[in-house]
């Protein structure tokens, strides 16, 4: 069984063209919403995560205080690299053990979508890595969209991630997210290649 990357900057369409592959009944593991499952149930995490940020990193709920959170990481970076290697190895032992359920179940292959998996040094486990791609303009408008936020707050969160051509030279494969017909037809071929055990 492969095990599959799949990343892309901003606004390019990760999740679009992992829902794509899960029609063919791929697996797919997606890092950041299970980062935020594990700071609210991983029992060691959390612990670590009061000691740092304090009690205040949770609500009266129990549940993260993202936005008490975000105020801390976004205007510090030294914030960001606590909290980064905080979560980042509980995100890898999380997905090994994801990966060995999905082996089980013999599927051909399997993708880790993240945001950061260059960033985070967990491309480093995997056997190919798929970079998704966009036009810079054509993601703003995306995201201004999905996230109802300005150009400015768009390019501000653009500027944190690594630059698409430096992801781009280190991807096995592209796929070029402009319209949804033509992204499918990619995927239908790489699958097609994945299938193969390349």
């Amino acid at each position: 069984m492969l095990k599959i990357g799949i990343t892309g900057g901003i606004g390019t369409g990760k999740t679009t063209a992992c829902k794509l592959f899960e029609q063919y009944n791929i697996p797919v593991y997606y890092a950041d919403d299970r980062a935020k499952w594990l700071m609210n149930n991983d029992e060691t995490l959390r612990a670590r995560l009061i000691e740092h940020f304090g009690k205040e990193v949770f609500d009266d709920n129990q549940q993260l205080n993202r936005a008490y959170l975000g105020n801390i990481i976004f205007q510090d970076e030294r914030q960001l690299e606590v909290i980064n290697k905080l979560v980042h190895p509980a995100v890898k032992l999380d997905s090994e053990a994801w990966q060995l359920e999905q082996a089980k179940k013999n599927v051909p292959y399997t993708l880790k979508e993240a945001a950061l998996l260059f960033e985070s040094g967990s491309y480093q486990y995997l056997d190919k890595i798929i970079v998704v791609t966009a036009p810079q303009q054509l993601r703003i408008e995306r995201v201004m969209k999905r996230d109802n936020c300005t150009q400015e707050q768009v390019l501000a969160r653009m500027s944190k991630q690594l630059p698409q051509e430096q992801k781009e030279v280190r991807a096995d494969f592209l796929l070029h997210n402009i319209e949804l017909p033509q992204l499918k037809e990619q995927i239908a071929l790489l699958h097609q290649t994945l299938c193969k055990g390349i």
